[in-house]
């Protein structure tokens, strides 16, 4: 079983452009896809977008095309979300996974790592 890394969260503003990386001690991440999620509100977690292992996005939210960029830093090592324009809404832990789903169930958690907690403020 592969379990990435996160890392980047924290306390921002409004309007601000955080970067989040997902690290895959241990294992290759360029072999597997690469899948960012976070929960909605009274739900599981749903997936934003995700770059398939053909290194083609496949976007789950219509916001995350215009103001998410997912790309690899290290092929073995690291890779990356860059958020753009975010608002308060955005507050939310988000998951990297080695899966693309545009929603997980939560058999399915085992495949993200612990998370990365955003909060936005306004």
């Amino acid at each position: 079983q592969v379990q990435p890394v996160e890392s980047g969260g924290g306390l921002g503003e409004a309007g601000g452009s955080p970067r989040l990386s997902c690290a895959g001690p241990g294992f290759t991440l360029e072999d597997y896809p690469e899948g960012w999620f976070r929960p909605a509100p009274g739900k599981e977690r749903e997936g934003i977008l995700c770059l398939s292992l053909n290194n083609s996005t496949v976007y789950y939210e219509a916001s995350a095309k215009r103001l998410f960029t997912i790309a690899r830093d290290n092929p073995k090592t690291a890779a990356y979300l860059q958020m753009n324009s975010l608002k308060p809404e955005d507050t939310a832990v988000y998951y990297c996974g080695t899966l693309c789903a545009p929603l997980l169930r939560e058999h399915e958690y085992e495949f993200c790592g612990q998370g990365t907690h955003v909060t936005v403020s306004s």
